[in-house]
């Protein structure tokens, strides 16, 4: 199934969390903290001014972003979770 978002969406799939401290403690999932790096999956067309001309969004399928901590919506299709968020919930791309 394709996810096509709307306007400056972008669907991402998030990195999963660490299971282990630095120390080498283990984390039980309700310890973990929600992981910030993602990995775009598609991206909208952009949002339209008030003359109805798109601003394109600045990130591109494929690019590992960082992502606002508690941003978005999550959606489960196909037994794979994703989150679709607001372009201006994209804080950074990592090169």
């Amino acid at each position: 199934m394709n996810i096509k978002p709307l306007a400056d969406r972008v669907v991402i799939k998030l990195v999963e969390a660490e299971e282990k401290t630095e120390s080498g403690i283990i984390l039980t999932a309700k310890a973990q903290e929600k992981p910030q790096i993602a990995e775009v999956v598609a991206v909208g067309p952009g949002k339209a001014n008030d003359d109805g001309v798109r601003t394109p969004v600045e990130v591109k399928v494929g690019d590992k972003i960082i992502a606002a901590k508690y941003a978005g919506t999550e959606v489960k299709i196909d037994g794979v979770e994703y989150t679709i968020i607001s372009e201006k919930d994209v804080l950074a791309i990592i090169k």
